[in-house]
């Protein structure tokens, strides 16, 4: 009892450490972005749609590299990306000026669409990956020798086409947001920098310490390690995207809340490419459970919910808590975590 007492004793630290520099994280970048004059650029978009995804990518590339638990890194990118879907949820019942979704702006409608692209791309080539074919294309066996899959040099060209269309369409459709900081409370780039610096330390140490204990929680608790890395691995890594959406709502700005969410998931997904190009022993996704594309699949799912709230925009709320698409974010969240829990290695 002693053992398992100490297991969950070092995650929670370790949630805490990624949740407080985390938010340190998206401050100081924002600030960075702000002050350098980024924030009026794809680089500055770049910038901050990916600082609060950092837990995911320390983590993902410790799991591949020093701790050898391939499960733990794609369940916990897929894993983050069905946890930020149900920090809607989250929104819905906490925001009660009006429904989420009638005051949702269209312009997340790109950001979702181009989530389900990456994540149904994902889902297939997980799958195709699983059939151990007898013979392989030429240019499958060339990248395979390269040490990676097909999949990675494609998702990775989809994540920068995704920001690269998001930034345009933000641009052309709507002046500068009014939701960043006020300037008279950014600190000097100076001190914003080595701010955010420390804060990608700690957040890279644990999440360098994250997949060592999360391997010894599933050992210890008789679990898979898809399960852990999807529920518990990805909870933890996603506390940033928590952290600045309540923020954004203290502050009202729901808009930011909901598109940081839409937005990580796309980095979410591009972390598996990223994963695979530092997975040495072959190609990432051929080398993990099959259950993963579970997870995708209620990813996806949770998606096309979103995608139904933004253009249907319903106003009632059912039990006067949340909306019936927000209902349908929570039911899809349990199946999968239900499912993983039965199915995953």
């Amino acid at each position: 009892m002693t053992t398992v007492f100490n297991i969950w004793s070092q995650f929670t630290l370790c949630a805490a450490l990624i949740g407080v520099a985390g938010y340190q994280l998206s401050h100081y970048g924002d600030a960075i972005a702000q002050r350098s004059g980024m924030s009026g650029s794809w680089v500055g978009l770049a910038l901050l749609a990916t600082v609060t995804s950092l837990p995911e990518l320390a983590t993902g590339i410790s799991s591949v590299t020093v701790a050898n638990a391939p499960n733990l890194a794609v369940g916990d990118a897929l894993g983050s990306c069905v946890v930020n879907l149900v920090f809607l949820v989250v929104i819905d019942a906490v925001f009660r000026k009006e429904p989420l979704w009638q005051r949702a702006g269209q312009g997340h409608v790109l950001a979702a669409a181009f989530g389900v692209l990456m994540l149904g791309f994902t889902v297939v080539s997980l799958l195709v990956s699983q059939v151990k074919l007898p013979h392989t294309t030429l240019l499958t066996a060339a990248f395979t020798q390269l040490g990676f899959g097909l999949t990675t040099p494609v998702l990775l060209v989809l994540y920068l086409i995704a920001m690269r269309t998001v930034f345009a369409y933000e641009r052309n459709h709507a002046a500068a947001r009014s939701e960043t900081l006020d300037d008279a409370t950014l600190p000097p780039l100076r001190a914003a920098v080595i701010r955010f610096v420390l804060a990608a330390a700690v957040v890279a140490g644990a999440g360098v310490w994250l997949p060592f204990v999360a391997t010894d929680l599933a050992r210890a608790m008789g679990w898979n390690n898809s399960f852990v890395g999807s529920l518990f691995v990805a909870l933890a890594t996603s506390l940033p995207e928590l952290a600045v959406t309540l923020s954004a709502l203290r502050m009202g700005a729901l808009d930011m809340a909901i598109g940081n969410l839409l937005g990580s998931n796309l980095f979410n997904v591009a972390i598996i490419a990223i994963d695979d190009l530092f997975y040495r022993p072959g190609v990432l996704l051929s080398d993990v459970s099959p259950v993963h594309a579970v997870t995708a699949a209620s990813a996806i799912t949770m998606t096309a919910l979103a995608l139904v709230g933004l253009f249907f925009k319903p106003g009632g709320r059912v039990l006067r808590v949340m909306s019936w698409v927000s209902l349908g974010l929570a039911g899809m969240y349990l199946l999968n975590t239900y499912l993983l829990y039965l199915y995953g290695d």
